[in-house]
């Protein structure tokens, strides 16, 4: 006769598992190292804020370093509405711009040569800030490339990027003639 035994149950149930504190106290330590990054963050930019807020050329005292934040309070300090000043602007010269030519229109005559109307585009190079707002800069440019010989003409920059200007039209001697352009004064309107 074969007998069949159940099988053997413990008398008591086994306890929870404990990973659920693990899990929580990782999830306090995760929450409060953010806390800390972002009160970190914030405070930077409060700092970066107000010491970007000030308009007058940077000073050379200590302030807030790329490693660290040295002098903070010192840079907070000086950047008092009462020591503001008005930007100022250097000279601008043909060297700190670039001028390109835009060709917008092209007939071209066979061996008799080509009308080309074409327009500049001008790029500054010079330092950061450097164009004044309130000043119309006439730039004068020569254009290389007619049959008659250089077309000089002005264009007016405003509003530091506003650019008035009329096409030129030139006549070259055959459709392979390289048109250029150079610029060779800049003066200064009001301001």
């Amino acid at each position: 006769m074969s007998h069949d035994t159940p099988p053997h149950m413990p008398a008591m149930p086994p306890p929870p598992p404990e990973p659920a504190a693990k899990k929580s106290r990782t999830n306090a330590i995760i929450i409060s190292s953010a806390a800390a990054v972002i009160a970190a963050i914030v405070a930077t930019g409060i700092v970066v804020t107000q010491s970007g807020d000030d308009d007058s050329e940077p000073t050379t005292a200590a302030g807030p370093s790329l490693y660290g934040m040295e002098g903070t309070a010192a840079a907070v300090a000086e950047s008092s509405p009462e020591t503001e000043m008005e930007p100022t602007y250097s000279d601008l010269d043909a060297d700190d711009f670039t001028m390109e030519l835009r060709t917008t229109s092209r007939q071209c005559f066979g061996s008799a040569g080509c009308n080309v109307t074409v327009e500049p585009e001008l790029t500054y190079v010079g330092v950061f800030n450097g164009i004044d707002p309130d000043v119309v800069y006439e730039i004068t440019y020569e254009i290389q490339g007619d049959e008659s010989g250089p077309v000089i003409q002005t264009a007016e920059l405003s509003n530091e990027t506003r650019l008035n200007y009329r096409p030129s039209m030139i006549s070259t001697a055959s459709s392979g003639t390289k048109v250029s352009v150079e610029i060779t004064d800049v003066a200064t309107q009001g301001g």
